[in-house]
C-alpha cells in the first residue's frame, strides 16, 4: 500500500513514537525526509538521525522524561498546497517553534528562508 502524503507519515511516526516514549523510530527514506530530519536535529527537536539505506533511524530526545516536541502540525497537504512569500513566513507559537519550508534553495527552516529572502511551500510547524 502506497502512502499518499509521505511527509505527514513521517511526522505521524515521530509524534506516535514520542507519545509511546520510544527511544528511536524508523522512517522510510527520501531526500526530503533526510533534509527535514537534519533541520529537526539542528534545531534540537531530535537527538540524532542516520541514513540506513532504505530507512532513516531517528533517535528521539527527552527532557526529564517528557518529549521535547509538544506539537507537530502539517500545513500544506496534497489537497491544499500553501505557499508563502518570504515576508509572509509565520512565527510559530510566538517564536517558540519553527516552520519548515520547501524552497528553491532546498528544505529550509523559516528564519533561514527569511534571511535568504526566499519563500516557498509551507510544509509544517513544530513546537
Amino acid at each position: 500500500m502506497s502512502v499518499i502524503d509521505p511527509i505527514a507519515d513521517m511526522l505521524t511516526r515521530v509524534r506516535n513514537a514520542y507519545q509511546a516514549l520510544h527511544q528511536e523510530v524508523l522512517i522510510p527514506r527520501s531526500n526530503v525526509k533526510l533534509a527535514i530530519a537534519g533541520i529537526m536535529k539542528e534545531e534540537g527537536y531530535i537527538a540524532d538521525f542516520s541514513d540506513e539505506g532504505r530507512n532513516i533511524r531517528v533517535v528521539l530526545k527527552y527532557a526529564d522524561g517528557r518529549p521535547l516536541i509538544e506539537g507537530l502540525k502539517r500545513i500544506s497537504k496534497p489537497g491544499r498546497r500553501v505557499y508563502v512569500a518570504s515576508t509572509e513566513i509565520p512565527r510559530v507559537q510566538n517564536g517558540l517553534g519553527i516552520c519548515v519550508l520547501s524552497t528553491s534553495h532546498g528544505v529550509l527552516e523559516g528564519n533561514v528562508a527569511k534571511e535568504k529572502n526566499v519563500g516557498g511551500e509551507l510544509l509544517f510547524e513544530i513546537w
